[in-house]
């Protein structure tokens, strides 16, 4: 278990930054391994591998969320010590993302049309649905396909994390692969159009395009993925409060209030955004 000794929750909670190289780090060893091993199903291979990697820290984390949850806190001071967990989900969550994306980059054409199989046939799906510039009433139809489709996921998040402990971490992981495979197909192909860039402009404008590839799916992907990692947290904490027979104490009436505070926080943050996908990032790009 040596991934698992690396960092403890507490100092993750600490030293979110430090999750950022630690998400990064598995998401390469998976891709590695995937690839050495069982090659020809690896682009699911390498998210659960990410995903059984990440596996201890998170439950750990849910489960020193929970016990914070009977230390019987007011609910803003519960809600600013899980802002804490969250923000070192989200670091983790970026890590990976940024290593996904970097082996999109740098890996040959064959090996990647291998790696990211499953993840660009769920691109390519996801872009059949959109075609070009909308009206503002078919911007409001989209706005709720967008909406409804991530509370379905949010959904699941909060079943998997009930049922499975922390189980959403592989649904977040297999989201991370998704945009990391979307973020290193925009530097990919901007990088090829300007192969004949000679010089410093050249080396400014493969900066320019790396930078432009994070911040065009940050925009809306940041938000969206904390929404799924509050619902998750939730999910979780009310999951090990069954599991250690709180249930239908005052104490699990407590766990439940603030499982409703982040659920709802959950929403909201995935109504924003929501908005932002549809509304904010294609004027920019």
């Amino acid at each position: 278990m040596v991934l698992e000794s690396l960092i403890t929750p507490f100092k993750a909670e600490q030293r979110p930054s430090k999750l950022l190289l630690l998400g990064a780090s598995f998401g390469s060893i998976a891709i590695f391994l995937s690839l050495w091993i069982f090659k020809s199903q690896a682009s699911l291979i390498m998210v659960f591998l990410t995903s059984m990697a990440a596996l201890p820290l998170i439950y750990n984390t849910i489960k020193m969320e929970e016990e914070k949850d009977l230390e019987g806190m007011e609910e803003k001071w519960l809600l600013k010590e899980h802002s804490k967990a969250l923000m070192s989900f989200v670091f983790l969550f970026i890590g990976a993302t940024i290593a996904f994306s970097f082996w999109y980059v740098l890996l040959s054409s064959d090996t990647v049309s291998t790696l990211f199989q499953a993840q660009s046939a769920t691109i390519n799906a996801i872009n059949s649905r959109v075609t070009g510039h909308l009206s503002f009433s078919a911007n409001i139809s989209f706005f709720s396909k967008i909406f409804l489709n991530n509370v379905k996921v949010l959904i699941f998040c909060i079943l998997f994390s009930f049922v499975y402990g922390s189980g959403a971490i592989f649904i977040l992981m297999w989201n991370a692969s998704v945009i990391g495979t979307a973020i290193g197909n925009f530097i990919r192909s901007e990088l090829a159009s300007a192969a004949q860039l000679i010089g410093f402009d050249k080396i400014a404008h493969y900066f320019q395009v790396i930078s432009m590839g994070l911040f065009r799916y940050s925009i809306h992907g940041i938000p969206e993925i904390l929404a799924y990692f509050v619902g998750g947290l939730a999910g979780g904490i009310i999951g090990i409060a069954v599991i250690k027979h709180d249930f239908g104490t005052s104490k699990f009436e407590h766990i439940l209030l603030d499982s409703a505070d982040l659920l709802l926080l959950s929403l909201g943050i995935l109504f924003i955004a929501a908005l932002l996908e549809v509304f904010v990032t294609p004027i920019i790009f």
